[in-house]
């Protein structure tokens, strides 16, 4: 220690005589310069090494000092710790540093007073004090920086909320378990809750204080089941310390944080990269999700039709095996395209999930359009020449109907596909994109089976007038959906976007019945359906924006979710149920009218003090998804149950029942 620390001492007295060059770059930004009254705004210092320096993590290692602000704040304005992203490691001479050797940033937040008028000014001045170093010498350095704040309506730049999604993409996200540690013989173990399916790169435990574990020392990992086991030479100096906060590395700057207390650690069983496991796990959790998602009221009359297209067409088993494979390539291409775009949005910086399109009320303009056609369709009004739909046979019909589901499936997310698509997110590419494949084929199954399997053909209802009443009757649905699409709309964008939405459906309708005269005339329709096209595309790219309304307020006594308010709220040792939801998502809205809305749940949370914090993701809150993400989920619904003491939420069932919550409501009493 007297060595290292006369080294330190070496280095920085070498450091004080070289000419202030400051070799750090440092630029303090906010995320918005015009906070709300009564919000936090996060600031950060956005820093860029020069070639062959460094600057240092909170814990610097073997050498190495944190970075200490000093703020000058208006009054009632405080400001949090520094937030440090996950580092990397450079070992200089047999010591080990925890460094920034690239371009890094730290975070910051500021609390705003609430009652400030609009308007009223925020000077913000910090003073950094910081070490850079190179291989050779360290140089003390310090920085004075200023921002100009303006108490206003906290809108965010889209740019500057790129680059604060990427800073916060770099910080390292609650492990959400507790770990165990041990130390004996010289040897220190770390077990870490990790699930088996989970992907991981290169893993390394950063300790956040000394006295744990030699530095320098190699750290080895091993997967055994759902944990990870780190082992490395125990600490020869210092006091192990009562609980021991840190930070894992999983590779590419990516990480977790965790608290780990004494306990035995049992030696591991087995070990290995379980990466391929989890990918299969995600796909076949996918193929389920994808199976049921054909009971939605806005797939299942498209399946159906186009399964009883096969009886009354009397295809033989080639045609049929074409057709059914037609169909899956339709869904699975479609999935695989909604997939495509999800990961190049997100590897842009953008936090998005499933059904991330259904964010835009362009999107759900055409959908209504769509949904439309689709039930006037179904109704009798015209029949679909070109593309074929679900009443036509052929594989080019067939292909366009399995797109067409696809498409129209994307509001729901059922059981499986939460956990699955989730689990894509973090996986790399290719098995990504075959975990997006695995839901266009669950999603064509039935179909598939009925293309492949003589004895499902045999069985299905012999053609005649009844199935003309059964086409009629499955345009209800296809009308209850286009009723829940320009609800959406109007909770999305506003009265205006949803009379637009509704005006464009019905001049695609008056389209659409020209289409089915001229067709019971024997004339051509081909230019009354480009119209109703041509209809539904202009609509779309005229849907009022300006007057976007923000999705409906939470139920009373519920409060709108803010990682804020779930932390005042645990703090006061209250159990809290968090759910996220979106206005286009049915399987949320099934859960809220079939279970949380119950009077039975409500008098149990009433009893049992919960508080109900509602996160709306409808208009794709950017704050929101990421903490949807860290939940290793790809969107709504996610439902969290956070009893009084836990150290992690218990992350509920995608179908929720009264029972379950009023059970929940009454336990942690008990």
């Amino acid at each position: 220690m007297r060595a290292l620390l006369s080294m330190l001492m070496t280095w920085l007295l070498a450091g004080a005589a070289v000419a202030q060059t400051r070799h750090v770059a440092i630029e303090l930004v906010a995320e918005t310069v015009r906070p709300a009254a009564g919000s936090s705004v996060t600031l950060a210092f956005a820093s860029t090494p020069e070639r062959e320096w460094h600057g240092y993590w909170i814990n610097g290692g073997d050498a190495g000092v944190p970075t200490v602000a000093t703020w000058t704040l208006p009054a009632g304005v405080t400001a949090g710790p520094l937030q440090y992203p996950v580092p990397g490691r450079l070992l200089v001479s047999g010591l080990m540093n925890y460094v920034y050797e690239r371009p890094y940033a730290h975070l910051v937040e500021l609390r705003v007073p609430a009652g400030l008028a609009a308007g009223t000014r925020l000077p913000v001045r910090v003073a950094l004090d910081y070490l850079v170093c190179t291989v050779e010498i360290c140089v003390p350095e310090k920085q004075t920086l200023t921002a100009e704040l303006t108490v206003g309506d906290g809108a965010i730049e889209p740019a500057t909320r790129v680059r604060f999604d990427g800073w916060r993409r770099a910080m390292p996200k609650p492990l959400g378990s507790r770990a165990s540690f041990a130390a004996a013989d010289g040897r220190f173990r770390l077990a870490v809750p990790f699930p088996a399916d989970a992907t991981l790169g290169e893993a390394y435990f950063f300790p956040l204080v000394g006295g744990a574990i030699d530095y320098a020392a190699p750290q080895v990992v091993t997967r055994d089941g759902d944990r990870l086991i780190v082992e490395t030479k125990a600490a020869t100096i210092g006091t192990p310390p009562a609980t021991l906060d840190g930070v894992l590395s999983t590779g590419e700057g990516q990480g977790f944080a965790l608290r780990a207390v004494p306990g035995s650690i049992a030696p591991p069983t087995g070990g290995g990269d379980l990466s391929w496991r989890a990918a299969l796990i995600a796909f076949a959790g996918a193929v389920l999700g994808g199976l049921l998602l054909n009971i939605m009221p806005c797939v299942f009359p498209i399946l159906s039709l186009k399964a009883l297209s096969l009886a009354r067409s009397g295809a033989d088993a080639k045609a049929a095996r074409s057709e059914a494979l037609a169909y899956t390539g339709g869904a699975v291409l479609a999935c695989l395209g909604l997939g495509v775009a999800i990961l190049a949005l997100r590897a842009g910086g953008n936090a998005v999930g499933w059904a991330f399109q259904l964010q835009d009320p362009r999107v759900i303009v055409v959908l209504l359009a769509l949904t439309v056609g689709i039930a006037l369709n179904l109704s009798g009004l015209f029949e679909v020449p070109t593309p074929r739909f679900a009443s036509e046979n052929g594989a080019g019909g067939a292909f366009a109907t399995g797109a067409l589901a696809a498409f129209v499936a994307t509001p729901c997310t059922g059981p499986f596909m939460g956990a699955a698509l989730g689990a894509a997110l973090v996986l790399p590419t290719v098995a990504a994109l075959a975990v997006f494949a695995g839901l266009g084929l669950g999603l064509a199954l039935p179909f598939l089976a009925v293309g492949f399997v003589p004895a499902l053909r045999r069985r299905l209802p012999k053609p005649g007038a009844w199935m003309e009443r059964f086409k009629r009757a499955m345009s209800v649905p296809m009308w209850l959906t286009a009723l829940a699409l320009a609800w959406v709309l109007g909770r999305q964008a506003g009265v205006d976007a949803m009379t637009w939405g509704l005006g464009a459906a019905l001049l695609v309708g008056f389209a659409l019945w020209l289409a089915g005269r001229r067709q019971a005339r024997g004339l051509g329709a081909g230019m009354a359906m480009t119209a109703a096209l041509v209809l539904a595309i202009g609509a779309a790219a005229g849907v009022p924006r300006e007057a976007q309304a923000v999705a409906g307020a939470p139920a009373k006594g519920d409060e709108a979710f803010s990682e804020t308010r779930l932390a005042a709220l645990r703090a006061e040792n209250r159990p809290v149920f968090a759910y996220f939801t979106a206005d286009w998502c049915l399987t949320c809205k099934v859960n809220e009218a079939g279970a949380i809305d119950r009077a039975a749940v409500r008098a149990a949370f009433d009893t049992g003090k919960v508080a109900v914090l509602v996160g709306d993701w409808t208009d794709g809150d950017a704050d929101l998804g990421r903490f949807i993400e860290r939940h290793n989920r790809a969107g709504v619904p996610l439902y969290l149950w956070y009893a009084p003491g836990a150290s992690a939420p218990q992350v509920l069932p995608q179908v929720l029942t009264p029972g379950m919550l009023t059970a929940l409501a009454a336990e942690w009493r008990r």
